[in-house]
């Protein structure tokens, strides 16, 4: 196996298959997007993207399209599987083939394949390469990547605020704070998922529905949508059978500390999947492996300053995605988080990954840096 350069032709053929995978963005949930391309002679025979869970992979995909694929280089955005899974591996699939070349943008930390897949392929007498567009191929992937490597999802923070960093007034009105394309724009955001989550405060105040709002055609995917699970950290079980996001399509878990059993099964008679946790709050970084372990590989937020405070104080949160306003909200309105700071040495650190206009408003992604402790309110 070989980690050697790689020739312009390779690099155009792996941008290729990256644009595929990107395909799969809003469908492949819990498993990863991938993309594949065959290439004989220099010309491209054969494209794939995995699109859902328990479909055919991208390599399956692009073999199929291809037809006869015997003597052609593979680009596959990440290492081909070699176990069994819902699917046949891939890996054996490409040995079938007669592929002679595969290069891959990454090796898959799935545990279950973790170098195996392209062991098998160079055993076969392939010959293997890796590392190709690998930060662009990680960057498809943040949730699967995370939840593989250290148990738990991404987190994105989605927040909309004032110029002067403000989220609601001091009465708690926040509607609305940015304009349409903005409130458009963050269903996108949604959509790419494993699940939504927020506090029992903020559903009392704001009724959110917190579902994806779109048709297929504007996600450029077929089929229907994929609803994220809701969840919902609820420490007393204040939540009412008869709320209005429990009248939407898609599943709904909450994390409680109650013992209240006739509430917990008045909500699980409406279908809520209802987890109780000790103490008197759910603990965050429990509630976020949980979610790993059932499937979760990205978590959108949409909750108040209290909530995105503690997600922040306890270095769960890797992402921001902050909607900035063009107005002014005044000192009595209610800041962005909920942190307690008196030092410049506990300034959270940020790594500003885009910003664009979104309507009359901007939108501002950013990376957070490893976390230092800080103090923090209650998280609900």
């Amino acid at each position: 196996m070989s980690e050697a350069s790689f020739s312009a032709a390779d690099t155009a053929f792996m941008a290729r298959a990256l644009q595929l995978a990107r395909r799969g963005l809003y469908t492949t949930h819990p498993n990863p997007r991938v993309g594949c391309v065959l290439v004989r002679d220099g010309e491209i025979i054969g494209t794939g993207f995995h699109e859902r869970a328990g479909q055919a992979h991208a390599e399956i995909n692009a073999l199929r399209a291809a037809g006869d694929a015997s003597g052609t280089d593979a680009y596959v955005t990440l290492e081909p599987c070699s176990h069994v899974g819902r699917t046949p591996p891939c890996a054996d699939a490409l040995i079938t083939a007669g592929v002679q070349r595969v290069v891959v943008a990454m090796r898959d930390p799935n545990p279950l394949v973790a170098g195996r897949g392209l062991a098998r392929l160079h055993e076969a007498g392939i010959r293997v390469q890796s590392g190709l567009l690998e930060e662009q191929a990680r960057a498809l992937n943040p949730g699967f990547i995370a939840v593989m490597e250290r148990g738990r999802p991404w987190v994105r923070v989605k927040l909309a605020m004032s110029l002067d960093g403000r989220t609601a007034m001091a009465s708690g009105e926040s509607r609305w704070i940015t304009g349409e394309a903005a409130r458009h724009d963050v269903q996108f955001w949604r959509a790419q998922a494993g699940a939504i989550l927020t506090g029992i405060g903020t559903v009392l105040a704001d009724r959110p529905a917190l579902n994806v709002r779109l048709e297929p055609e504007v996600l450029g995917i077929t089929g229907a949508i994929r609803q994220p699970l809701r969840v919902i950290l609820d420490s007393r079980l204040q939540l009412q059978p008869d709320a209005g996001l429990l009248q939407l399509q898609g599943p709904v878990q909450v994390f409680t500390c109650s013992t209240d059993v006739q509430r917990i099964q008045a909500l699980e008679a409406r279908g809520v999947m209802v987890q109780r946790m000790a103490g008197a709050q759910p603990a965050l970084d429990v509630v976020l492996q949980q979610l790993g372990r059932t499937g979760v590989n990205e978590v959108h937020v949409e909750a108040g300053s209290t909530l995105a405070g503690a997600l922040l104080a306890q270095g769960l949160v890797d992402e921001l995605l902050v909607y900035m306003a063009p107005h002014l909200m005044g000192s009595l309105a209610r800041p962005l988080f909920g942190l307690e700071l008196e030092h410049m040495a506990e300034r959270v650190a940020l790594a500003i990954q885009d910003i664009r206009a979104v309507g009359r408003d901007w939108r501002i992604l950013a990376r957070v840096a490893p976390a230092v402790s800080i103090g923090v309110g209650a998280a609900g």
